[in-house]
C-alpha cells in the first residue's frame, strides 16, 4: 500500500493545501475574530435615551454650537462653510475687488428708504424733485456698477485666463450691499488691491 499525504485537520490549509491558510505571518491580525454576540452588542446602542430631556437639551446645544461655527466661518470667507454662491478662487476674487474700493451704490438702500418716506410728505412738490434726485443717485449706481464689472472682468481673464458664469453679476450685486452687512465679510481694506 502506498504512502498517502495525509493533511492534519487543526492546521488550516489554502486551497493549494499550503499550511497557514495562504496567509503569512506578517498579514496575521494579531486577534480573535469577534463573536456575532460580541459583534451585535457593539453595534447596539439605545433608541430612545433614558433621559430624553436632557438628550434633546445637548442636541439643542451641540446644534446651536454647530451653526454658530458656521456662520463665523462663512463670516471669515472659510470656503468649508461657504455655498456654491460664494466658493471659488474667482468669487473671492470678486469680493475683494468689490471690497477694496468705494462704490456709489453702498447706500442705495437708505436712499430707497427716503423715496418712501418721501412719498408722505404734505409739500408734494419738494417731494417729487426730492424723487428725481433719488433716482439721478441710482442711475448712478448702475453705472458705477458696469463700470466695475467690466474693470473686475478684465482682471478676472489676466488673473484665471477665463471668467467663471454670474461672477460679474455676483460682484455688482455686492456694491449694492453696504460694507458692514456684507457675507461673507470683506477681508481686504479700502485701496488695497486684491492679489
Amino acid at each position: 500500500m502506498g504512502a498517502r499525504a495525509t493533511a492534519d485537520p487543526a492546521v488550516p490549509t489554502d486551497r493549494g493545501g499550503q499550511p497557514g491558510g495562504g496567509r503569512t505571518p506578517e498579514g496575521k491580525k494579531g486577534r480573535p475574530t469577534p463573536t456575532r454576540k460580541e459583534q451585535e452588542a457593539a453595534r447596539r446602542r439605545p433608541l430612545i435615551p433614558e433621559d430624553r430631556k436632557a438628550a434633546k437639551a445637548e442636541s439643542r446645544i451641540a446644534e446651536r454650537e454647530r451653526r454658530a461655527q458656521a456662520q463665523a466661518g462663512m463670516a471669515a470667507g472659510d470656503e468649508r462653510y461657504l455655498g456654491p454662491r460664494d466658493a471659488g478662487p474667482q468669487r473671492r476674487f470678486a469680493r475683494d475687488w468689490v471690497d477694496s474700493r468705494f462704490n456709489i451704490g453702498e447706500y442705495v438702500l437708505i436712499f430707497l428708504l427716503l423715496i418712501l418716506v418721501l412719498m408722505f410728505l404734505p409739500v408734494q412738490s419738494v417731494a417729487i424733485t426730492l424723487i428725481w434726485v433719488v433716482y439721478g443717485y441710482i442711475i448712478l449706481c448702475v453705472i458705477d456698477a458696469i463700470i466695475m464689472s467690466n474693470r473686475l472682468h478684465a482682471a478676472l481673464r489676466r488673473t484665471f485666463g477665463t471668467v467663471q458664469p454670474g461672477t460679474r453679476w455676483y460682484a455688482a450685486m455686492r456694491t449694492f450691499t453696504m460694507r458692514r452687512m456684507r457675507l461673507p465679510k470683506p477681508q481686504v481694506r479700502r485701496g488695497e488691491r486684491p492679489e
